[in-house]
């Protein structure tokens, strides 16, 4: 038996309050929506009894939302795909070794607390997909991300029962989510995505939930509901930044309420103050305070050296016990003849550095190399030295000590080889536009193109630099370029160390800044660095800069499957390309009801409630959607298939209310009652076994295939290759 590879190909109308939960005068609360409780549907089921059905109907969906993604939850017993990564990272927690990752913490920790809670001890490498789990338990981190995924479906149900007070239109999104094989896929991994979409789903639901309460504000249910609406956004932002789209989406949603709150001239000014009041408490204060306290724990639980220490300052690093800065005691302030290491503060920037081999011929002037070096190492020592004298009177012992300060013209000797940092108006090695950066001289002594201005980021003239926290940059006096790290590798000839250049270009990145690590000089008291200890605001501030950066920097490996936004709705099976046909027909309902109700055409109210389903509910879905796929357009980073998968989740609650609106327009058309109720029983039962047959068709894609390899015409999969994008 064989896993099919998850992933394979990685690569209207204005919003409105909800259907049903929309706004209106005092004097019109449960006006037309609320009629709706009357009315027949055109298959002939009353509403209360369909109201008795709903929790039978709610059960059902959970239980197969939940067989799906249990079913044969521990095959294959591999790693598989991204779970080399989050695994990994669910480990770290467990061993509480500090490592860096481009998301947010939220996800990578329940992973960790669920295998630690499971009986997983955190030894299993997850070194590569393949490498078999053998005695380790890895069941309960898939169980916990399969019981997320599991609850997609029941609260796609419970969200579009509101918005439509439809259950067909609520049945036929569970069963396209329970029956989807990349949900399914995506869900019984260790994996982000159903941490994700289950707190972007838990989102939805508690907004629509609360725009129902509308008609009993600060209720107790309200207040539930506008809490728990804040709670889940926390979350979806504590597992990947694009919990923003759901954040944006509930932002839009108050922001249509508190205007229309304004314009109820029954309400005053001080009722008014209050829903303000109580929206910037429960979605935005007690999201930011939980976002806080996510990574407060993060912070605290990972407290050894590890991977990711590299990522991030050295005064962040001297907190890590492990770590060659951490109960390390050095003078606080730099003064002249310390010896010191130089860090840029590019991610993964290294240390400033250099080595008795020469540029090779053709590179520049044929001088002595100086490069950014990632470890420990002697060739990393420099010495401070004035620019206009040598630092021999400074080790004497009774000559005072000097400090240097913000504005001074310096010269940094390398203490190995005696040469001096060094620029010149030659092309740097890769980064053609750029000088290049040479070690020049003997024994200290060279020329005016060894002089460095020291300006730190944010002082004035004459203050003193910090080891550790004082962020510098080295501005050389003669050409006015400013040294910095490429980022580039170098070479062989180079040792494949990082190309250090001298930038024209005053543009102020990480690339060209720097701090002092290691500082010794025996003439100064040395300090504790726990006095250099960056607060829990510097740290925050740090780790989300160094997130955005490595966010930006993420690019295709060598010969990795990726693709294109539009790739995505048109790139899988029939499913999806049902949703992607639904949004045209929704744009074309929607617009066409928009233009009808414009004109002023007689309507029935049913007619007219069902419109404004269409564009409330819908609309409000269709904002979702748009806000979850248009901004992968903009993004210059990698992408893979699975980033659709949150717009998914819009675009199949759309189906539902989409098709079951048309079916109800259709039927309401047609008479006899009979006659309607075929219609509508009819389309309702054709979508539902296509959702299911798709399944039929595709299960392998999630339960694993039997017999020969998909690519092997004789395999039983070969026929539904329909695409020539997709492998199998």
């Amino acid at each position: 038996m064989r896993r099919a590879r998850p992933g394979a190909a990685r690569g209207g109308a204005p919003r409105m309050p909800a259907a049903g939960g929309g706004r209106a005068e005092a004097g019109q609360r449960g006006g037309p929506l609320r009629q709706r409780g009357s009315r027949r549907l055109p298959g002939g089921t009353a509403r209360p009894a369909a109201a008795a059905a709903r929790p039978a109907a709610l059960a059902l969906v959970t239980l197969l939302s939940f067989a799906s993604r249990f079913h044969r939850l521990p095959e294959p017993p591999h790693v598989c795909w991204d779970e080399t990564h989050f695994g990994k990272m669910g480990s770290y927690y467990i061993n509480r070794t500090f490592f860096f990752d481009v998301h947010p913490p939220l996800g990578k920790m329940l992973i960790g607390l669920a295998g630690y809670l499971s009986g997983y001890d955190g030894t299993f490498p997850f070194q590569k997909p393949g490498d078999r789990y053998e005695q380790h338990n890895y069941v309960g981190m898939r169980g916990f991300c399969a019981f997320l995924g599991s609850c997609l479906a029941p609260f796609a149900y419970l969200t579009v029962l509101e918005l439509s007070k439809s259950l067909p239109a609520a049945l036929l999104t569970a069963f396209i989510l329970i029956f989807d094989t990349g949900c399914i896929t995506l869900s019984q991994y260790i994996l982000l995505d159903p941490i994700l979409m289950f707190f972007l789903m838990g989102a939805v639901l508690s907004m629509v939930k609360c725009n129902s309460c509308a008609d009993r504000p600060f209720s107790a249910s309200w207040w539930f509901w506008l809490s728990l609406t804040g709670v889940n956004l926390a979350g979806a932002m504590g597992v990947k930044f694009v919990g923003l789209f759901v954040v944006l989406l509930v932002g839009l949603n108050t922001i249509y309420d508190l205007w229309d709150l304004l314009g109820n001239l029954s309400l005053s000014l001080v009722v008014f103050g209050k829903h303000l009041l109580a929206r910037v408490l429960c979605l935005i204060l007690l999201p930011l305070a939980l976002y806080m306290a996510m990574f407060a724990v993060h912070f605290t639980v990972l407290n050894k050296s590890g991977p990711g220490d590299g990522f991030f300052s050295s005064a962040f690093q001297s907190q890590l016990i492990g770590n060659n800065l951490h109960n390390v005691s050095v003078p606080e302030h730099l003064a002249y003849g310390s010896v010191v290491t130089i860090k840029n503060l590019r991610m993964a920037g290294g240390y400033l550095h250099s080595h008795w081999h020469l540029y090779p011929e053709g590179i520049g002037a044929r001088q002595q190399q100086v490069t950014a070096y990632l470890h420990k190492d002697l060739n990393n020592l420099w010495i401070i030295k004035k620019h206009d004298s040598d630092t021999a009177d400074l080790s004497d012992p009774s000559s005072p000590v000097e400090f240097v300060r913000h504005g001074d013209i310096i010269r940094l000797e390398h203490k190995e080889t005696s040469r001096n940092l060094h620029s010149h108006q030659h092309e740097a090695p890769l980064t053609r536009k750029h000088f290049q950066v040479t070690g020049y001289g003997i024994n200290g002594t060279g020329d005016s193109n060894d002089f460095w201005r020291i300006e730190v980021v944010g002082r004035k003239a004459g203050k003193l630099i910090k080891v550790l926290r004082s962020q510098v940059r080295l501005t050389h006096v003669s050409t006015g370029c400013i040294l910095g790290s490429s980022g580039k590798t170098l070479p062989k000839w180079g040792w494949e160390q990082v190309e250090v250049t001298c930038t024209p270009y005053l543009k102020e990145t990480p690339n060209s800044l720097w701090n002092f690590e290691d500082h010794i000089n025996p003439k100064l008291p040395n300090i504790s660095l726990d006095v250099l200890k960056p607060s829990f605001a510097e740290i925050l501030l740090e780790s989300h800069m160094v997130m955005i950066r490595g966010n930006s920097g993420l690019k295709p490996k060598d010969n990795e499957v990726t693709s294109k936004p539009w790739h995505w709705p048109i790139n899988y099976q029939v499913i999806w390309w049902l949703n992607l046909v639904t949004i045209g027909l929704y744009l074309l309902m929607a617009v066409s009801t928009a233009v009808t109700l414009k004109r002023g055409v007689q309507l029935t109210s049913e007619l007219k409630e069902l419109s404004r389903v269409m564009l409330r509910g819908g609309g409000q879905i269709m904002l979702g959607w748009l806000l979850h796929y248009l901004p992968f357009f903009m993004m210059g980073r990698v992408l893979y298939f699975h980033h659709y998968f949150p717009a998914m989740l819009f675009s199949s609650m759309l189906t539902g209310i989409t098709w079951d609106t048309l079916l109800q327009f259709c039927a309401g058309f047609l008479s006899p009652s009979n006659t309607a109720r075929k219609v509508y029983r009819g389309g309702f039962l054709a979508l539902v076994l296509l959702i299911m047959y798709s399944f039929y068709l595709f299960h392998p894609l999630s339960y694993g295939m039997i017999g020969p390899m998909a690519s092997d015409p004789s395999s039983p999969m070969a026929g539904l290759r329909w695409m020539d994008s997709w492998e199998f």
